[in-house]
């Protein structure tokens, strides 16, 4: 039996899944659920999965991103992010913490937890401010997330 097999093991990859960048909760709580989870156990996997690189990738973007902008091939591909996390900025700029959940909140690409410490990166908001934010934004997309995916379940089988 493979460990993949297994609650425990379908638990874990739904939590894998859900830390990769892009993929996220959007790829984790579809795959949690087609593998056979409940639904609650999927969506709780997930947005934990989702949640634990957020206060590392807060506290050491900005470090990481000055350590590989000093290379001629990534460089370039870092000033694309923080121009891209700039404009995403703007709604939580013009909203400040509620714009950091609505960013959050939205389970589409380009917007995400992921999204989201970058943004709080460019935008300078400290940890205690940002993380509760990217935390309900999180929830929030979990639960619509799992809402959608059950609800497109229902209808094609």
């Amino acid at each position: 039996m493979d460990l993949f097999d297994t609650f425990f093991g379908e638990l874990l990859m739904t939590f894998l899944i859900a830390m990769v960048p892009v993929l996220e909760l959007r790829g984790a709580i579809p795959a949690g659920i087609a593998a056979g989870l409940p639904p609650a156990a999927a969506a709780a996997a997930a947005i934990l999965g989702n949640l634990v690189p957020i206060p590392f990738l807060i506290l050491l973007l900005r470090r990481i991103f000055d350590w590989l902008r000093k290379s001629s091939w990534v460089g370039p591909k870092i000033d694309w992010l923080e121009r891209r996390a700039h404009l995403k900025g703007r709604i939580v700029k013009k909203y400040r913490t509620i714009g950091l959940i609505i960013l959050v909140a939205i389970p589409l690409p380009g917007t995400g937890a992921w999204t989201g410490a970058l943004v709080a990166d460019v935008l300078d908001l400290r940890l205690r401010t940002a993380l509760p934010a990217i935390a309900l934004g999180v929830l929030i997309a979990g639960i619509i997330t799992t809402t959608v995916t059950c609800g497109v379940i229902r209808v094609f089988w």
